[in-house]
Parts: C-alpha cells; structure tokens; sequence
C-alpha cells in the first residue's frame, strides 16, 4: 500500500504542480514579453514535453487509486466520501485533460505548423482556460485527498 499511496501522490504532485508553475510562472511572461510567433512555439514546446509526463500522471492515479480503493479497502463501500469525491474530481480532471489534448492541442499544433498566429493564440486560449478549470480542481482535489476525512 505504501508503494500505491507514493505513486499515487508523486503522479498528483507532477500534474497540479506542472499545471501551477505554467499558470502562475510561465503563462505572465510568455504573455507579456513575447511575440505571438515566439510565445505559440514556446507553448507547444512546454505542451510536447509534459503531456506524456500528464498522461503517465494519469495512468498511475487511476491505477494506483483503483487498487487502493479495491486491494486495500475491498471497494467503494468501505472508503468515505472525501475519497468518492477525489475520484470523481479526478476523473472529471482527466476528461477535461483528454479533451485539452485531442481537440485544441491538436488545433493548436496545427495552427503553428502552418504559421496562423491568430488561430494558434485562440486554441491557446481554449487551452490556458481548461488548465485553469484543471489547476482549481486539482488544487481542490489535493485538499480532500490529504485532508477529507476531517472535512467531510
């Protein structure tokens, strides 16, 4: 169990803190001191490296959470609610995720690949906007998870 419960918050630490660091420290000075072509290509960049880090985040948490939840507890029955509403959070994280990464990152590769700034900075948009959403419910998410059982 130590071993899942480790994965389990290594793999939350990666994504909520990837997504804090692009919202609060990258996003204000690509936004404010770079170009539209310089900043898109940035983005895409930052997006092409820790995507796969996203998804392997997502595969250990869904993993190591089923496990927990099923080996250790013997299902749903026996764990409280604060952990139901993590993994209900979690889940909606990982569609919002899923959604970021086919539709508008993939616009957004697109837009860059064929130099159409504006259509690029409109996706990134679209993509800044869910990270947003994303950030706030994994933030949420890590307060139920370290701290739901005297919450809820």
């Amino acid at each position: 169990m130590a071993i899942a419960i480790a994965a389990h918050i290594i793999a939350a630490v990666i994504w909520v803190g990837g997504m804090f660091f692009a919202w609060m420290v990258l996003r204000p000075i690509a936004a404010t001191r770079l170009e539209p072509p310089t900043r898109l290509n940035l983005w895409l960049g930052v997006f092409d490296r820790f995507f796969p880090w996203v998804w392997t985040a997502v595969a250990i948490l869904l993993i190591s959470g089923f496990w927990i939840i099923l080996r250790v507890y013997g299902g749903f029955s026996s764990v409280g609610p604060h952990i139901h509403a993590m993994m209900t959070i979690g889940i909606i994280m990982m569609l919002i995720f899923a959604h970021l990464y086919f539709a508008p990152y993939r616009r957004l590769k697109t837009a860059v690949g064929s130099e159409n700034w504006p259509e690029g900075a409109r996706h990134l948009g679209m993509i800044r906007r869910m990270v947003g959403i994303n950030l706030i419910l994994g933030v949420i998410t890590v307060v139920v998870g370290a701290s739901g059982r005297y919450l809820i």
